[in-house]
């Protein structure tokens, strides 16, 4: 089974050795993804984008996607505005979605980080 990858050429990247998304057969697996934003909206918003783009070098589309992992630093406070742009660009193919909170990411300033994975229809897993 052929395995690609691409890159967004973040810094992060280069430095921890991932690439922003693999696929292996019909599958796409996106790493992490954090961007940079005023607040949690900003950033979800970004985030789709980077998400968008690299599925898209890899043949899947956003309406692909069938998980999302959201991580999130102040859930009580952020989740409405993470989830209301997770809607309007999932919505109309939802996804399978966890959101957690979490104690700290490696940036300061990241207030969300998302996971995606996809599976690109018709194609053979082998």
């Amino acid at each position: 089974m052929s395995r690609q990858h691409v890159s967004s050429g973040g810094a992060w990247e280069a430095q921890v050795g991932y690439a922003r998304a693999v696929r292996v057969g019909p599958t796409v697996h996106l790493s992490g993804t954090t961007a940079p934003g005023a607040d949690a909206r900003a950033q979800t918003e970004a985030i789709f984008e980077i998400a968008e783009k690299a599925l898209a070098a890899l043949g899947a589309r956003l309406e692909d996607v069938v998980r999302t992992r959201m991580y999130v630093i102040d859930i009580e406070k952020d989740w409405p505005a993470i989830a209301e742009v997770h809607q309007a660009r999932l919505g109309k193919t939802p996804p399978a979605a966890t959101m957690v909170q979490v104690a700290k990411f490696i940036a300061p300033e990241v207030k969300v980080e998302i996971e995606m994975e996809a599976i690109i229809p018709g194609q053979s897993s082998l």
